[in-house]
């Protein structure tokens, strides 16, 4: 049967024409409707309302209490469940005083709501990583042997991104670590347990500390205590709207107040806020009897003449409760005048809306929304870059998808702090986003530039063009290199290669990683401030570490700690005290041989370390032209007189490193070791003597 196609449309205008005069009628109905029951019903509603109100109040007040109490203690737990998970791996050592001040002081910087992180040891001796308010840090030490009877306090500047130190001194204390609750309790306890504070070292300030002890091989190590200062709880409060005059206060099941709102409260200033209604709060508790300590209660409680609702509800700590208080005559006055007004404005709004229901009802809502939701499947695969704006009429969906853009281009914003293709990586391994790892060989490298103290305090904030430009070129070659870009540090670069994805041939990677870099700073033609080139520093190593999701349930790193990262930080470093470039260890030598060429320069122990450790420095790539038979004669020369260094023949030891020299006119390693000989032919060491360079700093 043929269908004439005009008459067919015309039967979908008409159609059309009918949904939207259904639509608009509807509308219209609904909203007289509504306007007349609420003009018959405002009467007998408005003390309901006006209660619904201040429920509904209170309830955002609990929930949101709620939620900040529960997160200090999940805080609590889980930073103290991440230093511990350090110490039983053996990650971090108790006495590894560098390692301990910067998992500390990262766990203070990550957790805003925590105020200590403390440890102390069955000798009596204590540790504690304090936060001085928001903007300064400190770090403490008090130690029965070092300075006995004094407290070694190191204060640090916060900085965005990082701190800074500030000034170190000793001060006479009276604090015994051995006399406190917590530690008595932890030395001989099986698990943490929540303890209420009141002595610290810096004064009498009320807390409550998460503590439990530190087990390492079956030995106990100490007691480790993550504390939370009632301070923080009493700025919390001040940031929570109770009306116009009312106020909420969190008090024990004693009535003895923990906080009330005082959004100046911190760690440097003792909490002073509003008690007035506290009054209050402590006759509700005492009406409400043991049943208030266990489930919500509310009550009408009068004071000066004045009515108040007054509602208590446990928090997720034992013992705790939320009070609030709010006068009766902040919600019930306006209430008439509201429903008066709101019945006015539903007559209105009547006509207006069977208007606009007319106009909304003639678009199509199902193509934008198929549209939209195939934008939503872009952003679930972390495809961002296909993620297109679609307009529309329908406010609605107009706003979806302008939200899901925004989205998408937020992210997009954040794939310069995490490589999309990371993410995509730990997706397809299932990688969670929670706290773990997995100890693996993998190879790490530090970048840095050279002199950069002291250029930025010449160049100020004109050093930033040039240090954006260096980040720009390290971050394309590393990435380009199959590298893994862990962070920043100033001028200095941290990258590992063989994970999330495993790479056979990682330390080959960072090795052309680093000489790409150093050919891309030479030929980028960066200059300091007095027109010379811009000279780069880079330490590498090799070896097991932990990789993984390293830092606390609310904020994580995917990162790389271990000996290993460490030492190609000290390697790093090394280079100034051997006038060199590129380092590398000899677990990376020995993965790259064959991909590269590197001489040895020497046996260190790099600072921190007794054990000697051979160095090389790195020369270039194996298969490349470039490296001609010149290069192997004085890397060969110079090994050579290496060997006869630690073999004790000077005399023949010199004599190589003057070839070398001799050969290429300047070379500081064959210069320190020429000196070294000399030193030694002119007066022999004796049979103590090691072949080992000990570095004096880092």
């Amino acid at each position: 049967m043929n269908v004439d196609p005009g008459r067919h449309l015309r039967a979908i205008s008409r159609l059309t024409v009918s949904i939207r005069l259904a639509v608009s009628a509807l509308v219209l109905a609904a909203i007289l409707l509504t306007a007349a029951l609420s003009s018959l019903l405002w009467w007998r509603t408005a003390e309901a309302t006006s209660r619904q109100l201040a429920s509904t109040i209170n309830e955002q007040i609990v929930a949101a209490v709620r939620k900040e109490v529960a997160a200090i203690v999940d805080e609590a737990r889980a930073a103290h469940t991440a230093i511990r998970t350090l110490f039983l791996q053996n990650v971090l050592d108790t006495r590894e005083a560098d390692k301990r001040e910067f998992v500390f002081l990262s766990q203070l910087q990550s957790q805003a709501t925590i105020s200590w992180v403390a440890f102390g040891w069955p000798d009596g001796s204590f540790f504690a990583a304090h936060k001085l308010g928001d903007r300064r840090l400190e770090m403490m030490e008090i130690s029965l042997t070092d300075h006995p009877g004094q407290r070694r306090v190191d204060e640090y500047d916060v900085v965005p991104g990082d701190i800074e130190f500030a000034n170190r001194r000793f001060e006479p204390t009276g604090f015994h670590v051995a006399d406190q609750a917590w530690f008595k309790a932890g030395l001989t306890a099986d698990d943490p347990q929540w303890f209420r504070v009141m002595d610290h070292p810096t004064g009498e300030r009320p807390s409550i500390a998460f503590a439990g002890p530190i087990d390492v091989y079956q030995e106990r190590q100490g007691v480790l205590a993550v504390v939370i200062e009632y301070t923080r709880l009493a700025r919390f409060l001040s940031q929570l709207e109770v009306g116009r005059t009312g106020t909420a206060f969190i008090v024990d099941g004693s009535g003895e107040l923990i906080a009330a709102p005082d959004k100046d409260a911190d760690e440097l200033h003792l909490a002073h806020g509003d008690t007035t209604l506290l009054p209050l709060a402590r006759v509700a508790l005492e009406k409400a009897g043991e049943a208030g300590r266990k489930e919500a209660w509310r009550s009408r409680l009068t004071s000066g003449g004045a009515a108040y609702e007054v509602a208590l509800t446990p928090l997720p700590f034992p013992g705790w409760s939320l009070a609030t208080v709010i006068p009766e005559a902040e919600f019930l006055g306006p209430v008439e005048t509201t429903l008066r007004r709101l019945i006015l404005g539903l007559a209105v709004g009547a006509v207006l809306a069977a208007l606009a229901s007319a106009m909304l009802a003639r678009f199509v809502i199902a193509a934008p929304l198929s549209r939209v939701v195939g934008e939503i499947r872009h952003v679930e695969t972390f495809a961002l870059e296909r993620v297109r704006r679609h307009p529309s009429r329908v406010k609605e969906i107009a706003s979806l998808s302008g939200a899901i853009a925004e989205m998408a281009s937020g992210l997009s914003a954040f794939r310069k702090f995490i490589p999309a293709d990371l993410v995509r990586a730990l997706l397809r391994q299932g990688v969670e986003a929670k706290p773990g790892g997995s100890i693996q060989e993998l190879s790490v490298m530090f970048i840095d530039i050279a002199g950069f103290t002291g250029l930025s305090e010449r160049l100020g904030d004109r050093v930033v063009p040039l240090l954006s430009r260096y980040l720009d070129i390290t971050s394309e070659i590393i990435v380009a290199n199959g590298g893994t870009i862990d962070k920043f540090i100033g001028d200095a670069v941290m990258a590992f290669w063989g994970a999330p994805q495993p790479q056979e041939d990682h330390a080959a990677r960072c090795c052309r990683a680093a000489l790409g870099c150093r050919g891309a700073i030479e030929q980028s033609g960066l200059a300091d401030d007095l027109g010379q080139p811009l000279q780069i520093r880079i330490g590498i190593n090799s070896g097991r570490m932990l990789v993984g999701n390293i830092g606390s349930e609310l904020r994580l790193n995917y990162t790389v700690i271990g000996d290993a990262v460490n030492v190609a930080s000290r390697l790093e470093g090394a280079n100034k005290s051997y006038g060199t470039q590129i380092l590398i260890g000899e677990t990376t030598e020995r993965l790259a041989r064959g991909a590269i060429i590197a001489r040895e320069i020497d046996s260190i122990a790099v600072y921190g370390r007794e054990e000697g450790l051979c160095v090389h420095e790195l020369v270039g790539i194996g298969n490349e032209g470039a490296i001609d038979g010149e290069t192997f004669g004085w890397i060969a020369d110079y090994e050579r007189g290496l060997a006869s260094y630690r073999a004790r023949r000077f005399a023949a030891a010199l004599a190589d490193f003057e070839a070398v020299l001799k050969q290429r006119g300047h070379d500081r390693p064959a210069e320190l070791m020429r000196d070294r000989c000399r030193q030694h032919i002119a007066a022999a060491p004796d049979a103590s003597w090691r072949p080992v360079a000990a570095l004096t700093s880092k």
